[in-house]
């Protein structure tokens, strides 16, 4: 009696066990909001930019753009609107959904299967009766591999979404310096176009004093028609960066609209070493953690291949019931009178009699698929190659940054060069010379034509120029862009690198003192 009732609760605990498993599966839910949180902790250490995201709060959306852009936005404010309106940004997220989707699905146990079966006897009676309920046991060690790999893809997921919004970030700031590079394209044109008139007046001037002739006059007329049309141009180059700003920012009103209220920088005046830009994009990069964690994937997708070589071991219970056939030689006239007697009113007993005794067998099954023939050799050999190929693309991702980091490290430094070049030496010569030109010609000096060359030189200086500042704001943003780290967190490895002034003061009031203890 004490066994059988211990064998009663045990049963029942395991069957709660089973229910409240079966329970818990059955009731997980899909909720990427840490992971949300989690690409923007990684957006904010690659850009150093938080923003408040809110991508089911449309409304909040509108009215935190619509803050922004009430009185001007500078190239900050551009990058803010951008990570939070930017439809491409926002569509990216959604991955780290779809990947948090997998790996609850990949933690689920697979449903129980039923089987039932009923077999009629040819001579009439009951049917015999075949039930069985069984489960997957390969869960209990495909779950672990399965949530492994799931978790490691939801791991590069996040990193890999970071990393492209890090990116549309600077997208977005290098389109907003581009943008302020054609207006002030459009500007000096305007300036051009003022220029060509006073010339033109001058020559006038000049022909009216009989000092100058048609000829001088035509040829100032033609430089400012040629200057006219490039404002017209300027204009349009103006309107299509605009255009691509507002595209980066997610905005449908008029490029017009928009007011950048910030210049193009100047160039910096710190220095910094390609090896420093290099360890920092080692250790910061978002696509090479991405990489590596892609790596973990295939290397866990490994081990999940190779436990599916037992891909089912289903455990259960069946039942088995077996047919009764029914009674011969019977007399339902005889039987309706004894049902009738029995019931005590009239009744018709034209029932099917079987005979007596049944077999009802109940215990448990087993069965498994038998790796004979398929081992999963295919699918181990896919996942091994597969892991080889990340690894192989990883160490290519590294060759490249290295370049990369070289390569815009070479940009700035030539950038920052030109605009202090242009600016110190190249126009200030220009606009002195075409001053000297104007007083020149205006007292029959010098001719036209030497202004119109001074006019074009001072022109072609100022678009140089502009070109050579809006390099420079491109090359701060590529240096960020190669070691994933905003240009504060650059500054600060620089300061840790580079000695600061009265160090470099001591160690060069040492050396000679060195060199004499070195020659004794």
């Amino acid at each position: 009696m004490k066994l059988t009732t211990s064998r009663s609760v045990l049963c029942r605990v395991h069957i709660l066990g089973v229910c409240w498993v079966a329970a818990a599966a059955g009731c997980a839910v899909v909720d990427p909001r840490a992971d949300y949180e989690r690409a923007l902790g990684h957006v904010e250490a690659a850009t150093g930019y938080a923003v408040p995201w809110r991508p089911d709060d449309q409304g909040f959306v509108e009215r935190y753009v619509r803050d922004l852009l009430a009185d001007g936005i500078d190239a900050d404010e551009a990058v803010r609107i951008a990570l939070l309106n930017n439809p491409r940004i926002r569509a990216g997220f959604l991955d780290i959904g779809i990947a948090r989707a997998d790996l609850v699905q990949s933690g689920l146990l697979s449903n129980p299967s039923l089987s039932l079966g009923l077999r009629f006897p040819d001579g009439g009676g009951l049917a015999n009766l075949e039930a069985g309920i069984a489960q997957n046991l390969a869960d209990l060690w495909q779950i672990p591999a399965r949530t492994r790999v799931s978790q490691r893809a939801l791991d590069e997921t996040i990193l890999r979404v970071a990393f492209n919004t890090a990116m549309a970030a600077t997208d977005a700031r290098t389109a907003y310096f581009k943008a302020l590079q054609a207006d002030r394209k459009h500007r000096i044109t305007k300036e051009s176009v003022e220029i060509a008139r006073q010339v033109v007046d001058l020559a006038l001037a000049r022909q009216q004093a009989g000092a100058g002739g048609e000829i001088d006059v035509n040829l100032a007329r033609s430089e400012l028609l040629e200057a006219e049309l490039a404002l017209r141009s300027a204009a349009l180059e103006s309107f299509e960066a605009r255009s691509e700003l507002a595209v980066q920012l997610g905005l449908t009103a008029s490029p017009d609209t928009l007011d950048l209220v910030d210049d193009l920088p100047e160039p910096p005046e710190w220095t910094v070493t390609d090896d420093t830009l290099l360890t920092l994009a080692r250790a910061n990069r978002l696509d090479i953690r991405a990489a590596a964690g892609a790596a973990d994937a295939a290397a866990a997708r490994v081990r999940e291949e190779r436990l599916k070589v037992f891909p089912t071991l289903e455990l259960g219970v069946g039942m088995e019931r077996s047919e009764r056939s029914r009674a011969q030689g019977r007399n339902i006239l005889a039987d309706s009178a004894l049902a009738s007697l029995g019931a005590g009113q009239p009744t018709v007993d034209i029932a099917p009699k079987e005979k007596q005794g049944t077999d009802v067998i109940i215990g448990p099954t087993l069965g498994m698929e038998l790796p004979v023939f398929n081992r999963n050799q295919g699918g181990i050999a896919r996942a091994e190659l597969e892991h080889r190929q990340s690894l192989m693309q990883l160490d290519g991702l590294n060759r490249q940054v290295a370049q990369e980091i070289r390569r815009a490290h070479a940009r700035a430094r030539v950038a920052w060069d030109n605009v202090r070049f242009y600016r110190d030496q190249v126009l200030p010569l220009r606009e002195t010379s075409l001053e000297l030109g104007r007083t020149a010609y205006q007292a029959g000096r010098t001719s036209l034509l030497n202004v119109l060359a001074a006019q074009r030189a001072l022109l072609t200086a100022r678009a140089g120029y502009a070109d050579s500042l809006q390099a420079s704001a491109a090359a701060l943003v590529e240096l960020e862009k190669a070691t994933g780290q905003p240009l504060n967190r650059i500054l600060e490895a620089t300061a840790a690198t580079n000695p600061a002034p009265a160090q470099i003061d001591e160690a060069a009031a040492s050396q000679p003192a060195a060199r004499d203890e070195d020659r004794d």
